[in-house]
């Protein structure tokens, strides 16, 4: 009789146990509906939901060391970036973490299916009604007032305790986004430049041979073609093939205007080339590397509307692409984002920049545009007498590029986003130049923004009256989304020189900036009004405003051991 009871406690335990549900904790919360959203009601029980797990990696914290002294200028290990198989074997989860999540998916009866070279990101498919009895939530539809957009979000989930260490998240989950932030105003049409503009023109257009005299940029081509430029494009925007030409044949006589650049697709991505579908953002951010670094490889990176990353539009799984090719470009330039940082839950946030750690150990630099609200980040946003609002990303591993205006002297553009994030801290490479600012403007706007967060932007560079040419017409446009670009093409000239030299790649830039604030022109004048203030001034030295300052060739050169 004890025997047979035995056998029916364990039968019992065995059956209780087995949906792994019935010690759920919550994993993340939300107090309140975000501000510009509205709950409409209870989503379909029968919907599907397509929702992403982040696993715990095995090693972040010694990749993040591995990182770090490949980045340090001081450092033994300086430019020796990592391989994909060293970078994989930090990032991918324990094959105890892998086998007790599938595990407990697979006793509730959901198929996982991985969507990143080491596995560290699992995809599910699941009803809403299942979502909700799995996770202890409430899915339910909102209202994104302004733009009238619906998702399907909860504003907490649980996951059961013995999966605590090895689940980061679930997305998309307690995230509320909206649409990606807008790409760059447009000033004027049908602009007529002279191919080679004078030193008075660029007061008030500017142009690559602008841009070549400003910043002393080198005008011959490139002799290493294993420099490689990665340019993103997300929003169905399109690099006109037409509109390149016609700009280096007016822009860069001295370039054959047969120059292009090559196409990646990721989540079904393309880049149509009818005329009236070229895209302002595309055209600029690709006139501005193929017709800037030349002779420099550019790949135009084109993200389509599939995205399988929910909250992240799509800036997670170009990422994860890049991740898993064997030579990725060494630069991307990114010149969109969302309009504020906290639009993805912090978790999430902390996920991808990851996911971007993982990419700049492989000696990528990757760069993004600040934003052009000012200290609000974007325009638009609703924060006069609140606290300032931080862009997005503000990642560290990523190079934020603030926006100058003019060019004898540049100045501080007003449009130009800066400040310091709430979610990640002061980085070491920044803190002196960060502290002696917050010192230098003493209790000004005390308490609007976080004195301890990770300052940016890190650099900036011309982002005002920036000639393109759109669907066959020169017009000049404003936003730090042409900055971006522009200082990515510094780079990736720099990067060929130093790879016809024998020396790595630039790479992961941030440490390397700021150890050599002398090689970019200081910024002194200039403010980026918001949320109802005149904003943060320029000051000489770093400033939130246009970081370390904008380009100066020769002198990055001699900072990159060039000569």
């Amino acid at each position: 009789m004890l025997a047979v009871a035995y056998l029916v406690v364990v039968a019992l335990t065995i059956v209780s146990a087995k949906p792994l549900n019935d010690n759920l904790i919550v994993h993340e919360r939300r107090d309140a509906v975000p501000e510009g959203f509205a709950a409409v009601g209870a989503a379909p029980a029968a919907q599907t939901l397509n929702l992403r797990i982040n696993l715990v990696q095995n090693d972040l914290a010694g990749l993040e060391a591995a990182l770090n002294a490949a980045a340090d200028p001081i450092s033994a290990s300086y430019g020796q970036w990592l391989s994909k198989e060293q970078v994989e074997a930090f990032a991918r989860p324990s094959d105890e973490t892998t086998a007790a999540v599938t595990q407990w998916l697979s006793d509730n009866g959901i198929e996982s299916t991985p969507v990143s070279a080491v596995g560290d990101w699992l995809s599910i498919a699941v009803p809403v009604a299942k979502a909700n009895e799995l996770l202890k939530a409430d899915f339910s539809v909102f209202t994104h007032t302004a733009s009238g957009e619906q998702s399907i979000r909860t504003l907490e989930y649980s996951i059961p305790a013995s999966l605590q260490e090895h689940i980061n998240l679930f997305t998309p989950t307690t995230s509320f986004t909206t649409s990606r932030r807008a790409g760059p105003v447009l000033v004027k049409s049908d602009v007529k430049v002279a191919p080679l503009a004078t030193a008075a023109s660029c007061s008030s257009t500017i142009t690559p041979t602008c841009l070549q005299s400003m910043y002393k940029i080198p005008t011959t081509a490139a002799t290493n073609t294993s420099s490689t430029i990665g340019v993103a494009g997300f929003d169905d925007q399109f690099a006109n093939k037409a509109d390149l030409t016609q700009f280096l044949k007016a822009q860069r006589p001295d370039m054959s205007s047969s120059t292009t650049f090559a196409l990646t697709s990721v989540d079904g991505g393309t880049n149509s080339q009818t005329k009236s579908q070229a895209g302002v953002e595309a055209d600029l951010d690709i006139q501005y590397t193929v017709g800037l670094a030349t002779g420099v490889p550019v790949t135009f990176i084109s993200v389509g509307e599939t995205n399988k990353d929910g909250d992240d539009g799509g800036f997670l799984d170009i990422i994860t692409a890049l991740i898993a090719e064997t030579t990725p470009p060494q630069v991307l330039t990114t010149s969109y984002g969302f309009n504020k940082e906290a639009d993805l839950s912090k978790s999430l946030t902390f996920a991808m920049c990851n996911s971007y750690m993982q990419l700049s150990a492989r000696g990528v630099s990757i760069l993004f545009a600040s934003g052009d609200g000012g200290v609000a980040a974007s325009p638009g946003e609703s924060c006069n007498g609140k606290a300032f609002l931080p862009t997005f990303p503000t990642c560290p591993y990523v190079t934020l590029v603030g926006a100058t205006s003019g060019s004898s002297p540049e100045t501080g553009a007003a449009l130009s986003a800066g400040g310091f994030s709430n979610y990640f801290p002061l980085q070491t490479w920044q803190t002196t130049a960060a502290q002696a600012y917050i010192k230098s403007i003493g209790t000004e706007y005390s308490g609007l923004y976080n004195a301890s967060g990770r300052a940016y932007p890190d650099v900036s560079a011309s982002g005002n009256d920036v000639l393109i040419v759109q669907d066959g017409s020169s017009t000049t446009v404003d936003g730090t989304s042409c900055s971006s670009p522009i200082f990515a093409s510094v780079i990736g000239l720099l990067n060929s020189e130093l790879l016809s030299a024998g020396k790595p790649v630039l790479g992961y830039l941030n440490p390397w900036l700021y150890a050599n604030p002398g090689a970019f022109n200081d910024i002194t004048s200039g403010s980026n009004p918001g949320c109802g203030t005149q904003g943060f001034p320029a000051v000489k030295g770093w400033d939130p405003v246009t970081g370390l300052g904008s380009p100066n060739y020769p002198a990055m050169r001699t900072a990159a051991g060039l000569s």
